[in-house]
């Protein structure tokens, strides 16, 4: 079954027959099987589509998993042990090409006799509690049952925490003609996901769209594809990545695997959600320590390591140094090196829009690692910077650190500054999207607003300074500008800017398109259940 290529599956989680049938007509034609999840559908909805499994499973076109899990190992509703058993023996699983049973039903029917067939059984195993250590003792028991394909699935609350998931995939027992899927869950488990095809994973998961995902840190088909290019990837592939928590609505991995794909590196860039940093840092990434073979080239980082990576470096860039923050780190043999570009794109996106930046009054909201970048920048540009902070005694450091004034943030006035920048997070898709760090009342008399967050491209903070007069400049042009600056520094290349930016432009759009249906599906929801 295309060999040599990355098996791609599209689980389809449907309430009723009507919406399976629906999910089988839109699935993406490259994913090569289809998942039905059985566990998904309603009461008597179960019962008529086991009905019609042998037609349903005929109309998919495609080679079909049949998954049947009860709730408390991720199914979709409680399934008695009874039904379980009850369907596993029946012959409406006959003409589907694989059967996704748990572990405990499987060491029970290996210890009678039953007629199913072991070679497409996949005896798997989940647990979303986090433990991800003492997975070789499941999969021994796993090798001692007569299943072909052994599948272990497991939440990952850190990066670090994939590293047993390598380690088995790493032994899997190929030359006994026995498979593995091997799959860390949750956002820090993204890179399994990615990497685990070219490591020996019988297949990967991925959803029809953003909004069918059936497990946490599942990715789409599409995005597999066309942003990772999943298929590309092998041994010799080079890694990088954006290194920080959270970095799920980072743009980063769409921009530079755009890039990789216009310059033909065989290379991926990957999200690395890190919560401990001198972990991540010793256990994957440096050289001398690291326990994960691969080839990583270098990373992104972003808050909150920004700061805390100085530590951990060989050496760094004398701007790096200057400014206190670091956002890219090259491998370079077994040495990690430090550098800035925040600073680049800052400087370069601010003079397009106002040229000469000589004599100009700036205030700076913030006192984190963007500020330290905006401070410096300014600082060497020959504008006066005033720091605005809600934490003063933090805020003081810095605006000290830099020559600049510091002013609380609390009902300050920003008339007669030419430039107000937003270098908190606040306003980023999330948590903070609805938050601003100044009103449009704050913001009047202000020359140009400039707002470092890019998800959203139109922030909250935004339309206030434009509700108030004032001319504005988003973070996405400071974000392809920055890593035109990474590309460079982590290939020896010149950057294909263009198609950079234009990979930065379609995600926006394609993220403003999810949020509207997500509001839009909410809105239907509620209308429908009030």
């Amino acid at each position: 079954m295309n060999a040599g290529k990355s098996l791609v599956c599209i689980p389809i989680c449907a309430l009723t027959e009507r919406e399976l049938k629906a999910a089988l007509q839109q699935a993406a034609p490259q994913a090569e099987l289809l998942e039905f999840r059985l566990d998904c559908l309603e009461g008597v909805e179960f019962a008529r589509v086991v009905q019609h499994l042998p037609a349903l499973i005929e109309s998919a076109k495609r080679p079909v998993i049949l998954t049947l899990r009860p709730a408390d190992q991720g199914g979709g509703r409680p399934i008695a042990l009874e039904t379980r058993y009850e369907f596993w023996s029946s012959e409406y699983i006959s003409s589907a090409a694989y059967y996704d049973i748990e572990l405990d039903i499987v060491l029970d029917l290996s210890l009678v006799e039953s007629s199913i067939d072991w070679d497409r059984v996949i005896c798997s195993y989940h647990n979303f509690e986090g433990a991800t250590e003492g997975l070789e003792k499941i999969y021994e028991q796993m090798l001692n049952t007569r299943a072909r394909i052994m599948k272990i699935a497991v939440r990952a609350d850190d990066a670090t925490d994939c590293l047993p998931i390598f380690r088995l995939l790493a032994r899997r027992a190929d030359a006994e003609g026995r498979h593995l899927i091997a799959i860390a869950m949750g956002g820090p488990g993204t890179l399994t996901r990615i990497l685990g095809p070219a490591r020996g994973s019988f297949l990967t998961y991925g959803a029809n769209t953003s909004h069918q995902a059936t497990a946490p840190g599942q990715v789409t088909v599409d995005e597999l594809q066309n942003v990772y290019r999943i298929d590309k990837i092998d041994k010799q592939t080079e890694v990088l990545g954006i290194m920080g928590k959270p970095v799920a609505h980072s743009f980063s991995p769409r921009i530079h695997n755009a890039a990789f794909a216009a310059t033909d590196i065989n290379a991926v860039f990957l999200p690395f959600e890190v919560q401990n940093l001198g972990r991540f840092l010793t256990r994957m990434v440096d050289p001398r320590t690291r326990e994960l073979e691969w080839n990583l080239r270098g990373l992104s980082v972003t808050a909150p390591h920004k700061r805390s990576v100085l530590n951990h470096l060989d050496w760094i860039d004398l701007a790096a140094k200057e400014i206190g923050a670091v956002n890219t780190i090259v491998l370079d043999g077994n040495r990690l090196l430090g550098y800035n570009t925040d600073v680049l794109g800052f400087v370069s996106s601010l003079r397009e829009v106002l040229g000469e930046l000589r004599g100009l009054r700036a205030a700076v909201i913030g006192a984190g690692g963007a500020a330290r970048a905006a401070l410096w920048a300014l600082k060497k540009e020959g504008a006066e910077a005033v720091v605005f902070a809600r934490d003063s005694g933090r805020g003081q450091l810095l605006a000290t650190e830099f020559g600049a004034e510091c002013v609380e943030l609390a009902d300050a006035s920003f008339g007669g500054f030419d430039i107000v920048i937003n270098a908190t997070p606040l306003g980023t898709f999330g948590t903070f999207t609805n938050e601003v760090p100044a009103t449009t009342e704050q913001l009047r008399g202000t020359r140009l607003v400039y707002d470092l967050v890019y998800n959203p491209s139109d922030t909250q903070f935004l339309r206030e300074a434009r509700a108030a007069g004032c001319e504005t400049l988003g973070g996405l042009p400071m974000l392809v500008s920055q890593a035109t600056a990474q590309f460079k520094l982590w290939t020896g290349v010149d950057a294909p800017e263009k198609i950079m930016r234009a990979a930065a432009e379609k995600a926006v759009r394609e993220t403003n398109q999810n949020r509207q249906f997500s509001q839009s599906l909410l809105s239907h929801l509620l209308h429908r259940d009030g």
